[in-house]
């Protein structure tokens, strides 16, 4: 019974000096530091006063550098697909994979009864819009030698306008295929031409084959000695945007040459998902290094310019912000918001809160208490 109650002793002994030494840790952290009017003061005694750094706030230049990732695509109106804008029958092929073509150049007939049609409708238009011409001529030389009747004459100018009328819509209807009605012939294939110059990235024509008004194109070509990247810039960094020295363009293929670039377009929407813009970048390609469908690496240089840097390890992050301690006096801080601009290297960017001149926590800040 004894060596139970020697032992409780002990034990009651044990609590009562760990609750001894926590006290005393409790007090000696209490006692690092005093806040008065959101300035921390630290005690003659501190510990904290080894552990904390002080750095001055300076402007140095910094140049702006973003890197992100970009697609490369063909100008819009540089790229064009065709496909047969009736149903019928490939007839014949004029190019071939790569071949170089020019505006309004050959690349495949079709032989379409619709186009037939089309065809039928413009020489029945001018045969009856010649016959009016005709009667109408006719109607005015008896009216103009007595002979003729009014109401005839004014008929035949009714009839003569309603069938011009037909003719110039089946003019113009000839036309949207790059027809020139003077050369047209009943029955003959609808070539089908070129639209841009470029070159033939797709030709998937094959002889004989028939094809719906509504299959997908036969043909793809694309002037490509001029290409576009589209970079995705956050919404955050678009302000470095309007000053932009120059964009230059990075392949992991071809690491030892870059391609220099301008920013062809902004877009005006953000994307709610990614929070970041579209930028459009124009880039010379005449060598044909770069592939419409290919990823890059797109780098944003700014112009240099006089900027705030602080070691990275200053800046602390609070749960809507972002904040630095600043030495007031010797061993006395007080926190400040700041507004960041960017990271280089261990250094942070500072667009607002600090001053040149400042003494900002470099190196234990967070021992401090977030006030």
């Amino acid at each position: 019974m004894a060596k139970k109650v020697q032992i409780a002793g002990v034990l009651s002994l044990s609590i009562l000096l760990s609750f001894c030494s926590e006290k005393k840790e409790q007090t000696s952290d209490v006692t690092q530091y005093q806040v008065n009017n959101q300035v921390i003061s630290l005690t003659e005694n501190s510990n904290l006063k080894s552990r904390i750094k002080v750095a001055e706030v300076a402007e140095e230049d910094f140049t702006f550098d973003l890197v992100t990732a970009g697609l490369v695509k063909a100008i819009p109106n540089h790229y064009a697909e065709i496909a047969s804008p009736f149903s019928g029958r490939i007839v014949k092929s004029f190019i071939k994979l790569g071949q170089k073509v020019g505006i309004n150049q050959p690349l495949f007939e079709v032989s379409s009864p619709d186009y037939f049609e089309a065809q039928k409708d413009y020489f029945d238009s001018k045969q009856e819009y010649k016959q009016a011409s005709l009667n109408l001529k006719r109607q005015a030389d008896l009216l103009e030698n007595g002979v003729g009747v009014r109401q005839e004459y004014e008929e035949a100018e009714t009839e003569n306008s309603i069938a011009k009328a037909a003719f110039d819509n089946a003019t113009a209807a000839i036309k949207i295929y790059n027809v020139q009605p003077g050369s047209l012939a009943l029955g003959q294939p609808l070539i089908v031409r070129s639209p841009i110059e470029g070159e033939i990235l797709e030709n998937n024509i094959v002889l004989g084959q028939y094809i719906n008004d509504d299959a997908d194109p036969v043909v793809k070509i694309a002037a490509l000695n001029k290409i576009w990247i589209v970079g995705k810039v956050k919404e955050k960094d678009i302000q470095h945007l309007t000053k932009l020295n120059k964009v230059q363009i990075e392949l992991a293929a071809y690491p030892d040459q870059p391609i220099v670039g301008t920013i062809y377009h902004v877009n005006e929407i953000v994307d709610e998902e990614t929070r970041s813009i579209d930028v459009l970048i124009e880039a010379d390609n005449n060598n044909r290094i770069l592939k419409p469908g290919m990823y890059v690496n797109v780098r944003f240089i700014d112009q240099p310019e006089k900027v705030i840097l602080v070691p990275s390890r200053a800046v602390l992050q609070g749960e809507d912000d972002s904040f630095v301690f600043v030495e007031v006096a010797p061993n006395e801080y007080t926190r400040k918001n700041v507004v960041i601009g960017g990271v280089s290297g261990n250094q942070t960017v500072i667009l607002s809160g600090l001053e040149k001149g400042d003494k900002v926590v470099s190196e234990g800040g967070i021992y401090l208490p977030q006030l």
